[in-house]
């Protein structure tokens, strides 16, 4: 079996899931090809993206006379097909916040990838996220390429579905993954019911470095992290005002920010308006295994987000034995059940979140190791990336079996 992935960015530093399934997925014996619509080689820094890198066929990097002529080939050679999939571009792109030109692209994009899959001998493409990546993967199924199928993560593709025209995604793939039961839900609201058989439940896998790690006892130190991207929906300026408040009440504790972000320079002014120099650390963007040494440092991981799928970091945090202090929002409540292994807050409640990390600081630690094994069995049990990539490839040969 030869199959393709499409993103659209691969590899990306904060996507580092994708990387692991695809890799699991070729454990199975299938050959994976590597598409990425634009290329961020820049802002690469691990090792494991940088190899992935050099595997990876980079659309945009034909360069625009490349798609230009890519489309006027493809629309010489297969006319039909080249219409139905003009006219299907013109019917997503007048809906979309887009437009008809971004959408040119895409087919333009879609007829590249016709040549080159077509070349591959890829006989199915898997697309990560529900936004453009599957558009061009969409659009190149009508001009006559392999099938396709994607992964929705949230929260942009529920936030957004009538413009991204999900429902036709939905329609014309073999198969839909969501990333939790609350994504399953999500994607039954905008597709027919006649296409729910479909929508799968594939988890994103925790890396093995994580599962594996010996266990490390929670330290005794009033110590607290946060590990995410610095943007608005993770909610780190909230979190600061949690914090504020305990600082306010005489509370000794360390809150360290894991990642880097377009927010950074309004947390750190934050941070010094509300006087928390002394208790807020940012660490800027951090390698796998430095994520890894600032959650064991932790009594708790915390992440008060307003929108989310269902964030990997939550998984890798209660593989690590370390409860995770969260919002009851999306996936979250499936992974995170409050009292057993964490608390969860309602999304925006700066009282409740600053009461339930004064909990995590002042929970005996024979309480928090418990809560950590049970969050641990959980993640072992229901986000192993061996056992989701073989769901997958399941999928991926009753697609393929059904094509032919």
């Amino acid at each position: 079996m030869n199959i393709a992935y499409l993103v659209n960015q691969y590899p990306k530093v904060s996507h580092s899931f994708v990387r692991r399934e695809l890799l699991a997925v070729e454990t199975y014996g299938i050959k994976v090809g590597r598409y990425s619509i634009r290329s961020c080689e820049s802002e690469l820094v691990d090792g494991a993206d940088k190899q992935e890198q050099e595997l990876t066929k980079v659309i945009l990097g034909v360069g625009v006379q490349g798609l230009a002529w890519g489309l006027l080939r493809v629309a010489a050679t297969r006319p039909i097909r080249f219409l139905e999939a003009l006219r299907l571009m013109f019917k997503v792109g007048w809906h979309s916040e887009r437009g008809i030109l971004l959408h040119l692209a895409y087919l333009a994009e879609a007829c590249i990838l016709l040549n080159w899959f077509a070349e591959a001998g890829i006989t199915h493409v898997h697309a990560h996220f529900g936004t453009n990546s599957t558009t061009v993967a969409m659009l190149c199924r009508v001009l006559g390429g392999p099938t396709y199928s994607f992964t929705v993560h949230g929260p942009e593709e529920f936030d957004k579905a009538t413009l991204l025209s999900l429902d036709e995604k939905i329609k014309r793939s073999t198969f839909v993954a969501a990333v939790s039961s609350f994504g399953k839900s999500q994607l039954f609201r905008w597709c027919d019911r006649t296409y729910w058989s479909k929508i799968n439940v594939i988890h994103c896998g925790v890396d093995a470095a994580f599962l594996a790690a010996p266990h490390v006892p929670i330290p005794a130190a009033p110590r607290l992290v946060c590990v995410g991207r610095l943007s608005a929906q993770k909610g780190h300026l909230l979190l600061l005002e949690a914090a504020s408040k305990l600082a306010v009440q005489g509370l000794e504790f360390k809150l360290v920010f894991v990642g880097d972000g377009p927010l950074r320079a309004e947390i750190e002014q934050q941070i010094a308006q509300l006087g928390l120099q002394n208790y807020i650390e940012i660490t800027g963007w951090a390698s796998g295994d430095r994520v890894q040494q600032e959650i064991l440092a932790s009594r708790a991981m915390v992440l008060p987000s307003f929108a989310e799928g269902l964030p990997v970091v939550i998984m890798e945090a209660l593989a690590l034995n370390r409860p995770v202090i969260s919002t009851y929002v999306a996936g979250i409540p499936e992974l995170v059940e409050p009292g057993v292994c964490g608390w969860l807050v309602p999304p925006g409640s700066v009282e409740a979140l600053a009461v339930a990390m004064r909990a995590a600081l002042e929970a005996p630690l024979e309480q928090l190791e418990e809560m950590g094994k049970i969050g641990a069995e959980r993640v072992a049990q229901q986000h192993n990336v061996d056992i989701e990539a073989k769901k997958l490839v399941a999928l991926f040969q009753a697609s393929i079996e059904q094509s032919s």
